[in-house]
């Protein structure tokens, strides 16, 4: 939960929102001003107690005057904004993470919860919106069952920039040659380590790596002694300790019999580096449920060694399919679990909650646009270089592709939209943009799909975007004598002062992708000089900054490849130039 509420605030801060968080621990001296944390006096029945945090509460009230109270559950702490009127005068979202789970066996906790559940409902009363994080998880959830009229399912996000392309493999601790299997977590009794280890234990070319602390420490270290080598118990791990592992391992293994384990987190950390993962069938869980939409792994029976060992042999044998989910996986946390998209859900449940904004929301970042026709052998790898550059929002217009452009940009990432007619390039970036309208973005940068643009030239149309409506990607060196002739006559009757006319590598802010999907716009065939002269026409700043391009294709020209193609593109430029001029009729002589 912590280290979901960590990103989910980073995001909504980055959407220009003023977030303050009050939270349970020891003030650090790198916390940053909106982040107040109130010490533990103790722990009991698994709940952290904190005699000042109504206090801190009621303080912050006072001096930050939200517009909203997000609280996010289990946690007594939050009933203390039962108590205080400026709490009551404002909306309540309430983020539920999991269930109070009293299981068999376990009496104190049960206890604890007859005193606990009375004002959990009262809190669940007062909220305007109730957040869930699967859909398995409301329907199952005893507490939720009076308030589903105001529930709404979001799942948990990942903040895919926190973790580094290529973790530090000098933090690896895996043995050679083995299969690789991974478990993350505290060592409690809900997790089921002994039933992953005993799985294990059973198996040969097998190694499991126990990441985590607990209560269970010394049970899985007799489990450990007696698996002659196959299963090592870490202790706690530094976050670079835990990004090797999950990166260099063959499967992460989420063996949890209660739902206490409402989502699993840990499940999308591993996906981010297209791992498979393995989880429990566990009824009204939402670890089932996530590995289930994303394709990206096997279930197994809770508690069952027979089956998981069934699961983990399966894996074991197969390559191809643990390669196969595992770029399902790496798929499906852009798509699917993105932090960004939790938080703009999670500015929605605002809204329905009453909040009234002081200032419109900010828009979302930057989309890039490229429109394909059998390019398969290239988009992938560009698509790959995007992602790796930090531009995972991507949307590939598959233009009636017969070479499996459209799945090859879905493995590989992308977002693919199929046109219904055929578009051509200019229909294909317009498609695009309005994509990027509809969905929020700020800006779109557009590029080609057959690799001739350097992803790493992205950065120098971002400096510029300050500075001009559109920034255009220019090589000018690519022109050959045919196309030279071209533009030097283009830049004379347009009067435009652009060294590379035909570029489809450029940046558009959110005003001229309004102009470029206008209807005078989609009456275009290209990019280049008509929309040019277009975004002129209503006042929109050009720049053009020199971009290095893929030396294979510099001395490529795609459109000017002979001299009838130059004259004939010349005589339409030309009369696309005269055409804008205005008519002045001639006034009829009387008489």
């Amino acid at each position: 939960m912590e280290v979901f509420l960590a990103d989910l605030v980073a995001a909504q801060r980055a959407r220009g929102d003023e977030v303050v968080v009050l939270v349970h621990g020891l003030p650090l001296p790198d916390d940053p001003p909106w982040l107040k944390r109130v010490p533990v006096l103790c722990q009991a029945v698994y709940a952290p107690l904190a005699p000042v945090f109504p206090f801190a509460l009621r303080r912050l009230l006072r001096e930050f005057e939200p517009q909203v109270l997000h609280l996010h559950m289990p946690n007594p702490s939050a009933f203390s904004a039962l108590l205080f009127a400026a709490a009551l005068r404002v909306p309540w979202v309430v983020h539920w993470h999991a269930d109070v789970v009293a299981a068999k066996g376990r009496a104190r906790l049960s206890l604890a919860y007859r005193l606990y559940r009375p004002f959990e409902q009262l809190l669940l009363a007062r909220a305007a919106r109730v957040i869930a994080t699967s859909p398995p998880y409301l329907d199952a959830s005893e507490p939720l069952k009076r308030w589903r009229d105001k529930c709404s399912v979001i799942p948990l996000g990942l903040d895919l920039s926190r973790y580094p392309a290529q973790p530090d493999m000098k933090q690896d601790s895996w043995t050679c040659g083995a299969f690789r299997v991974l478990a993350v977590g505290r060592l409690s009794h809900y997790k089921d380590f002994p039933t992953l280890v005993r799985a294990v234990s059973g198996l040969t070319g097998v190694e499991l790596l126990l990441a985590g602390d607990g209560e269970q420490r010394s049970e899985l270290e007799a489990l450990a002694d007696a698996a002659q080598g196959r299963v090592r118990l870490l202790g706690a791990v530094s976050d670079a300790r835990k990004d090797a592992l999950l990166a260099n391992c063959d499967v992460l293994c989420l063996a949890s019999i209660e739902r206490s384990e409402a989502f699993g987190l840990v499940l999308l950390e591993a996906m981010r580096y297209a791992r498979p993962c393995i989880v429990s069938e566990l009824p009204g869980s939402g670890m089932p449920w996530v590995v289930r939409e994303a394709q990206a792994g096997l279930l197994a029976k809770p508690g069952d060694v027979a089956d998981w060992r069934r699961a983990l042999t399966l894996l074991r044998d197969d390559a191809r399919m643990r390669g196969e989910m595992g770029e399902r996986a790496a798929r499906s946390v852009h798509r699917l679990f993105s932090m960004q998209a939790c938080a703009d859900a999670v500015a929605r449940q605002y809204t329905l909650a009453g909040v009234q904004a002081d200032t419109p929301t900010p828009r979302r970042g930057l989309l890039v646009v490229i429109p394909a026709r059998n390019e398969a052998p290239t988009l992938p790898s560009i698509v790959a270089e995007l992602i790796e550059a930090g531009h995972p929002d991507i949307v590939v217009i598959d233009d009636h592709s017969t070479d499996g452009t459209g799945e090859a940009a879905e493995r590989a990432g992308a977002t693919v939209l199929r046109a219904a007619l055929p578009l051509g390039a200019w229909g294909g970036m317009q498609a695009g943009i309005r994509h990027a309208i509809a969905h929020g973005y700020s800006s779109v940068i557009t590029m080609d799909a057959d690799g001739q643009h350097d992803v790493a030239a992205i950065r120098c149309l971002l400096a510029e975007r300050d500075k001009a409506d559109v920034v255009i990607g220019a090589h000018p060196a690519r022109a050959s004598y045919a196309r030279r002739i071209a533009w030097n006559w283009f830049r004379r009757i347009s009067g435009l002062a652009v060294e590379d006319l035909t570029s489809g590598f450029r940046l558009y802010n959110a005003t001229a992708m309004q102009l470029a999907v206008s209807e005078a716009a989609t009456q275009l065939d290209f990019q280049d000089v008509g929309v040019l002269l277009m975004l002129r026409r209503a006042g929109l700043r050009l720049a053009e900054v020199p971009v290095p391009m893929n030396p294979r294709i510099v001395d490529r020209s795609r459109v000017f490849d002979s001299w009838w193609t130059v004259t004939r593109y010349m005589a339409a430029t030309t009369l696309l130039c005269l055409a804008r001029r205005p008519y002045r009729p001639v006034p009829r002589r009387s008489g």
